[in-house]
């Protein structure tokens, strides 16, 4: 079995070795996953973040998972960016529902400087409620990254979504060098950096190690890592890619949690689809933080009371806001 030391993180994973990672026995994968976990984290307790559509559709981005792109015909109808105080109501309603950490995300390439001041607007009024905040707008440069810093922001949100060499068959409005400046832009004005991936989307074993590896070997960890199920929605070019077996999904979690340690590592998009079986074995993985609430966006997400009734049932327990913050130091 692969060793799992207490040494300092790491930023020089090959590829190889986290191929290697992957292909180990279920059994000893999940043993080096949880070990690593408990290292950094009380095994028993999960993050509830909530996450709102602040600006829906009509995104000039042509994500081929992406409802929200102005390219697909979906059920999904673009609207304008919603009213300040809108969503600070929905912020309050979830802060009362046991979350601690409040994300808002808007269908843009980038934002647009008007649309900006209001969202530094939101970001105030959610951080003065003592929530952690975290908004995801497209890509940012530097200036807009300090006017969120500055406000109050504590995570930005921009997923690489999957390996660089897979990239252009899901993406081709943006490269993946696009979002790597925006990375690096978040991280240069303070920011905790949220970014993960998307798997299911046909990508092989090679393309989900080459997603951790680039996460891993950032000069440092994100903060927050969401690993999104695809959720196939009809009308986009993904829709009826064959399912990918939830144990994969599972591995992927687990070698997430190796390579990074010390993050949060969400399991987030499609959770709707899993049985409790398959989340139960996400958060032995070293899953450690889940979107709670109706929605992910545009698509569904399980109930409160399903979920309420999984944490019973595990014994899991929501983290106290402090905790997290601490895990982000």
């Amino acid at each position: 079995m692969t060793a799992v030391s207490a040494a300092p993180l790491r930023h020089d994973w090959t590829r190889a070795e986290v191929e290697a990672l992957f292909r180990l026995p279920f059994n000893d994968l999940i043993y080096a996953a949880q070990t690593a976990h408990r290292r950094h984290f009380d095994a028993n307790q999960v993050q509830l973040s909530t996450l709102l559509s602040i600006k829906t559709g009509g995104c000039p981005e042509d994500c081929a998972y992406c409802p929200q792109s102005a390219g697909f015909e979906t059920d999904v109808d673009a609207s304008k960016l919603l009213a300040v105080e809108a969503v600070l109501a929905e912020a309050r309603a979830a802060k009362d529902a046991g979350a601690s950490r409040y994300c808002m995300g808007a269908a843009w390439r980038s934002p647009k400087e008007r649309d900006l001041d209001r969202v530094v607007e939101m970001v105030r009024g959610v951080k003065a409620m003592g929530l952690e905040t975290c908004v995801t707008l497209g890509m940012v440069d530097g200036d807009q990254a300090l006017r969120l810093k500055a406000a109050g922001l504590d995570y930005y949100n921009h997923n690489l979504d999957t390996s660089p060499e897979y990239y252009g068959a899901i993406i081709t409005t943006r490269t993946y060098q696009d979002r790597l400046d925006t990375l690096a832009a978040v991280r240069d004005a303070g920011l905790n950096v949220c970014c993960g991936g998307i798997v299911g989307m046909g990508e092989d074993l090679d393309d989900r190690a080459g997603l951790l590896v680039t996460l891993a070997n950032l000069p440092d960890h994100p903060e927050s890592v969401p690993i999104n199920l695809l959720v196939q929605v009809e009308g986009t070019k993904l829709a009826g890619t064959a399912p990918l077996d939830p144990l994969d999904f599972v591995r992927t979690i687990a070698v997430a949690r190796i390579l990074m340690p010390a993050s949060m590592v969400r399991l987030s998009a499609g959770r709707e689809q899993m049985s409790d079986e398959t989340q139960a074995l996400c958060f032995l993985a070293g899953a450690n933080s889940i979107f709670v609430g109706p929605k992910l966006l545009t698509t569904d997400n399980p109930e409160a009371a399903r979920d309420a009734r999984l944490f019973d049932r595990l014994g899991l327990s929501p983290m106290p806001l402090e905790s997290a913050a601490q895990a982000a130091e």
